[in-house]
């Protein structure tokens, strides 16, 4: 057996689990596809798929990509008596809120930019709150929540242990 899976990494360039994936993955995307086929909006949603790749690839990697370089260069600047772990950890803190703070500006996008109230005022039969003051709001909580937690760990990390 090990020699298939041999054969096999070097031919794929994976072991058996992640082709047993991939193949669970194909078939999910193969079932999407069949159920679209008769969609009439299919066409539309193909090109905001591909609109949203190439957004994706051409604008939003390279913008965050230099910020990561920028956070990382700072973090590397402003802790080099707390040690390459800590570095990490609060690099990682700054990531996570980010992240979370990335993924709500893009779920509510037209709400924050105010774009179509009609539709919003039609779907909920409620007007339009400030989206913008709100996303602010739970922005400045997360990297809240996210310093408050590295601290707790810094200073752990800090703490010398005590002998049992």
């Amino acid at each position: 057996m090990s020699r298939w899976t041999d054969r096999l990494r070097a031919t794929y360039g994976g072991g058996l689990r992640h082709v047993l994936v991939m193949l669970v993955c194909f078939t999910v995307a193969g079932w999407v596809v069949a159920r679209l086929a008769g969609e009439p909006t299919a066409g539309r949603m193909l090109l905001w798929f591909v609109g949203a790749a190439v957004a994706h690839d051409l604008l939003l990697f390279p913008v965050y990509a230099t910020v990561d370089h920028g956070l990382r260069r700072a973090t590397r600047a402003g802790g080099r008596e707390a040690g390459p772990a800590a570095r990490v950890a609060l690099l990682n803190h700054l990531r996570a809120a980010a992240l979370a703070a990335a993924l709500l500006f893009l779920v509510f996008l037209p709400g924050i930019l105010g774009l179509t109230p009609d539709t919003y005022r039609a779907a909920t039969g409620q007007e339009r709150v400030p989206y913008l003051a709100r996303w602010l709001a739970v922005t400045g909580v997360l990297f809240l929540v996210s310093a408050v937690w590295w601290a707790i760990r810094w200073a752990r990390w800090r703490r010398p242990s005590q002998p049992q």
